[in-house]
């Protein structure tokens, strides 16, 4: 044994011994089951204190590359070989369970998962059925956009200046008055979220939400640190709200036309109230207006368009009416913190699709999109009044809901607390996907968000008796 450790290397004795014993063991030379000189005797041929011995020992019998047997020594373990190999390769695992962003809820992950196979009738799902997607509309458009080189580079941080400036007009219809440069392209308004969580708060700030809440499914404020706050809009708001909001950071997101998954909408009076009240409190609010063209009747005005002092941090979408996978949002907000948002979706993703953003600015300029969300409102109320005269018929007994003002969902309540864990895995051996209220709310066991959007509607009638009949046994 002719090794001893460098007393003047920048690492310690203890690290150089034990990487020392480690390489012996990985190489060979010291075999399986080997007996180790005795600790005194390992301390004099190395030249340091047999403390060092001993802590280098337990070291090595922690990781399971030695092992002590009682009145015999200290050995080379039998498990030596496979500890080291576990040893070499990243603990994945580790880095998976410390990792910043949260996983999903397990019932979440399966329906991602679920709604790729062909065979299940998703009853839940927030997203439009193929059929009612105008594709080939959209496939003989492409033949009427003429493109520069410039256009198919990377955008401005902004987004398409030619998008924004037909938004900046287009959004007039819905009495928000803004200009180009106070809006913000982005992939889709849930990667705005995720741009105000991380660009606009900081940690443990308090993001206020409405009860029950799609935000609960997705966590772009929890992952990055936020705490999630669940209000009732009563006559207490004001009080709830100065309360849970102390000294800190905090903003309130909301859904007031078509909520998800409620399918809601709150009426004018509360609209007004809940921006006075955020805005005596210095409370920015998010809202979140996706299914606003969706509404069967009349549009109720969005409460961006009632802010006059830059309160309001608006969110917009074509997934919800011409197609989820062009990936096109905006948000209208004042400009410093558009130029923020910007500044950071540049450092993620250096800006969305340019040819997305080139087909969006066609059909909003030409009139096809108004004219396509026109056909799709009809399409989508006959889904809802087809799945509402089912229920009516034969769910009367056991559940409630509301008649669906628009958009996808109708939340249909059972009266008694049958959706758990266990029904929504019976329904998937059954070909039958859905949305449970306890993706939306933990303690809730009486919900499903329920969708007419995607199933055709053989399967709407077909899923909603399967069911029935799992609800009814």
């Amino acid at each position: 044994m002719n090794w001893k450790p460098d007393r003047h290397s920048h690492l310690s004795l203890h690290v150089q011994i034990a990487d020392w014993m480690t390489t012996l063991i990985s190489r060979g030379e010291w075999t399986v089951g080997m007996k180790l000189p005795p600790q005194r005797r390992l301390a004099e041929l190395l030249d340091v204190n047999r403390s060092t011995i001993i802590e280098v020992l337990d070291e090595l019998k922690a990781d399971g590359l030695l092992e002590m047997k009682r009145g015999a020594g200290t050995f080379v373990s039998n498990n030596s070989w496979n500890m080291l190999l576990n040893k070499s390769q990243p603990n994945w695992h580790k880095h998976i369970e410390a990792s910043i962003h949260k996983p999903n809820y397990h019932t979440i992950q399966l329906i991602n998962e679920y709604e790729q196979d062909s065979s299940m009738i998703r009853l839940g799902t927030g997203e439009l059925s193929p059929e009612l997607l105008p594709t080939k509309l959209l496939e003989q458009s492409l033949q009427s956009i003429s493109l520069k080189a410039r256009d198919i580079g990377y955008s401005e941080p902004k987004g398409s200046k030619r998008l924004r400036t037909i938004l900046s007009d287009y959004l007039k219809k819905r009495e928000i008055h803004t200009s180009p440069e106070n809006i913000l392209i982005v992939s889709g308004a849930l990667q705005a979220l995720q741009l105000i969580s991380v660009g606009l708060l900081e940690q443990q700030s308090i993001v206020f939400q409405e009860h029950p809440s799609y935000l609960n499914s997705v966590h772009p404020f929890q992952s990055a640190g936020m705490q999630m706050v669940s209000i009732e809009q009563n006559e207490r708001l004001a009080e709830t709200l100065k309360a849970a909001k102390g000294k800190k950071q905090s903003l309130f997101y909301t859904m007031p036309t078509l909520h998800n998954p409620t399918g809601s909408s709150l009426k004018l009076e509360e609209r007004q109230r809940l921006l006075d009240i955020c805005t005596a409190l210095q409370i920015p609010i998010v809202e979140d207006d996706v299914y606003y063209e969706l509404l069967f009747e009349e549009s109720l005005p969005a409460i961006k368009s009632l802010d006059r002092t830059g309160q309001v941090l608006y969110l917009g979408s074509v997934s919800k009416t011409l197609s989820p996978g062009l990936r096109i949002g905006w948000v209208v907000a004042p400009e410093p913190v558009i130029n923020r948002l910007a500044d950071i979706k540049m450092q993620t993703d250096y800006g969305s699709s340019a040819f997305s953003q080139e087909i969006v600015a066609y059909w909003l300029s030409s009139g096809l999109y108004e004219e396509h969300v026109t056909r799709l409102r009809k399409q989508l109320k006959e889904r809802a009044l087809f799945v509402e005269t089912i229920l009516e018929k034969d769910f009367g007994r056991i559940a409630t809901w509301k008649k669906s003002d628009g958009g996808f969902y109708i939340w249909l309540r059972f009266n008694e607390p049958f959706v758990n864990k266990t029904l929504f895995l019976k329904l998937i051996k059954q070909n039958v996907l859905i949305n449970p209220g306890y993706i939306y709310d933990s303690q809730d066991l009486h919900h499903i968000r329920l969708s007419y959007a995607y199933a055709n509607l053989e399967e709407l009638k077909e899923g909603l008796y399967i069911l029935l009949s799992n609800i009814i046994r």
